[in-house]
């Protein structure tokens, strides 16, 4: 007959050196890749300077532009090219003036078109196209009635 030989119950223990270790070198790497949050005090900030004029210039923020039922083109109580005028040349020249005007200001040339109930929907295309000639990508329309 063989005999057996009983198992002994042996305690595992986890050893707690190599994990501290562990720790230590976790807590080490986080400290050496982790970027300090700046104040906002430390942020360079230049404003911008003022600049004498000649003469002073009072540009409005926005140009309103109505174009009325017989096809008549109207921005500051002027009246710009023939109902008939598909190109708007007068009106191209005062908008990209307006438009250089606003970028020397550093401000946005803003156009609301109201146009008539009933003026035809290819004189507002027409002056969507003059507005995009000048370069004045913002374009609105104003609310009925308005």
């Amino acid at each position: 007959m063989m005999r057996r030989r009983k198992r002994q119950d042996q305690m595992v223990e986890m050893q707690m050196g190599p994990m501290i270790d562990m720790v230590f070198l976790l807590l080490v790497f986080f400290m050496v890749t982790a970027r300090p949050v700046q104040q906002e005090s430390d942020i360079v900030m230049g404003l911008p300077g003022a600049v004498a004029q000649a003469e002073a210039v009072d540009i409005p923020d926005e140009q309103r532009i109505v174009i009325l039922a017989d096809g008549q083109v109207m921005m500051n109580e002027m009246e710009f090219g023939d109902p008939g005028d598909r190109d708007l040349p007068e009106l191209v020249a005062t908008l990209t003036r307006f438009k250089q005007a606003a970028d020397n200001a550093r401000t946005d040339a803003m156009v609301t078109l109201a146009p008539d109930d009933d003026a035809r929907h290819q004189r507002i295309v027409d002056v969507l196209n003059a507005c995009a000639r000048a370069g004045i990508t913002g374009v609105t329309f104003a609310a009925p009635g308005d």
